[in-house]
């Protein structure tokens, strides 16, 4: 059994005159250990895909199931709780909070999560440690690279040891030189930590650097 699926999932978006099919009928099936790369144009569902299977949305029909757990059975409390404790989000937009320090953005799922602030914190600083940021800990978003902040990102990613890492375009806004190094940290994240991935992406050397990719084409796969 896969360790991340998504069976027969169908999205419309209703908020328009005109409804938008975004998908009907996609399965979607990723092996414990695999780094999963899903490619294909703008505007064909990719980001949609990826918030189903990380709980950040509910399809209008089909299933989620991560690690034998159901997620589209979930309550509301319920995926907040599993989210915040199984499942690493990067988005192509870092949505550090400006306000707070590398440090304690990195910090902030283990707050949310009630862990003890100091111990979040030094959680924190060992991850920047690792991604290389050792000496940026105290610097705010606005005093830090955009690489920087894509690192940050990826660190508060990985505080609460998430057994699914979920990626939307991370290298979206970087140059080609920094984008390769995002990506090597991703990947060396990854390897070292047995995570489960899946990453969108418009790069076609990244996706290649994957384990597989997932091509989407075209609205409805029944």
């Amino acid at each position: 059994m896969a360790f991340l699926a998504g069976q027969q999932l169908s999205k419309t978006y209703r908020n328009a005159e005109v409804p938008v099919i975004v998908f009907s009928g996609l399965d979607l099936e990723v092996q414990k250990g695999e780094m999963l790369a899903i490619v294909g144009p703008s505007g064909i569902g990719k980001s949609t895909l990826l918030h189903l299977l990380g709980g950040l949305d509910r399809p209008d029909s089909g299933r989620v199931s991560v690690d034998d757990h159901e997620l589209t059975g979930m309550s509301g409390d319920q995926l907040a709780r599993f989210r915040n404790r199984n499942v690493g989000f990067v988005f192509q937009f870092h949505h550090l909070l400006p306000e707070f320090s590398a440090l304690e953005n990195v910090a902030m799922p283990g707050w949310i999560g009630r862990t003890k602030r100091d111990e979040a914190l030094d959680r924190a600083a060992e991850l920047l440690a690792e991604l290389g940021l050792a000496e940026r800990g105290r610097h705010f978003p606005n005093q830090l690279s955009g690489g920087e902040q894509q690192r940050v990102a990826i660190a508060r990613a990985l505080l609460a040891d998430p057994v699914l890492f979920l990626a939307d375009e991370p290298t979206g806004n970087l140059d080609l030189e920094t984008s390769e190094r995002v990506f090597d940290l991703m990947r060396e994240c990854h390897d070292n930590r047995g995570l489960t991935s899946v990453i969108v992406t418009h790069n076609p050397e990244l996706a290649a650097r994957c384990d597989r990719v997932f091509e989407m084409k075209q609205q409805r796969y029944n």
